[in-house]
């Protein structure tokens, strides 16, 4: 996970706001974490430069609530089992709306979209099921959630400073997508690559069959 490496940062701008929110219940800075997500995935459905920029406020909004509440658990001790529970499934809703915001928008073909989506979905599936079978939750891999959280606004953000209302292609001959879709491409593809990575690393962790 590429981002891993700013978590101090992102805690500096975290912990105080934690600090001041002990009193509040983790489980609902999540159900607002997951409520701004969708927002976001109707924003970019709607399209148009007014509602790209609303998605690219929300999907900041979304990360930094879905982060903050992790950190107001563990402040409080208010963490766990169940916690931990509603937080990884609302983060699966938040990335089925945001994502399937775009897939079903003027910004990005159906297929893509939907290739996107199941990318997505597989690799926090092998860090589940790592966990399973006994191995302790997987996040490694090439395309972590806060990973594509940033792709995904700066994939709004070059949509929305190139053609806010759709229809222009960027590329060479046949291969030609509107620039959100780019970045769709890119999560399709890494996503699934990150599953696999996840599986093989499972696999690994079997060890030599007896």
């Amino acid at each position: 996970m590429v981002l891993d490496r700013f978590r101090p940062a992102a805690d500096r701008l975290l912990v105080p706001v934690a600090q001041r929110l002990t009193k509040v219940n983790p489980n609902a800075v999540s159900w607002a974490a997951l409520l701004t997500a969708i927002a976001a995935g109707v924003s970019f459905y709607r399209g148009g430069a007014w509602f790209l920029i609303y998605a690219l406020v929300l999907i900041l909004a979304s990360a930094y609530l879905d982060a903050l509440d992790g950190r107001i658990a563990r402040l409080a001790n208010k963490a766990s089992a169940r916690g931990d529970f509603i937080d990884h499934v609302f983060d699966r809703y938040a990335d089925v709306f945001l994502l399937g915001g775009v897939a079903f928008s003027v910004y990005c073909g159906l297929g893509v979209g939907l290739l996107a989506i199941v990318g997505v979905l597989l690799t926090s599936y092998m860090g589940t099921q790592a966990q399973a079978v006994g191995q302790g939750r997987r996040y490694a891999g090439l395309l972590g959630r806060a990973d594509r959280l940033v792709l995904l606004f700066l994939g709004g953000l070059v949509q929305l400073l190139a053609a806010p209302a759709g229809g222009v292609l960027w590329g060479i001959g046949a291969v030609v997508f509107q620039p959100l879709e780019w970045f769709m491409i890119l999560f399709a593809v890494l996503g699934n690559l990150t599953a696999v990575q996840r599986a093989v690393g499972v696999w690994r962790g079997f060890g030599v069959p007896p």
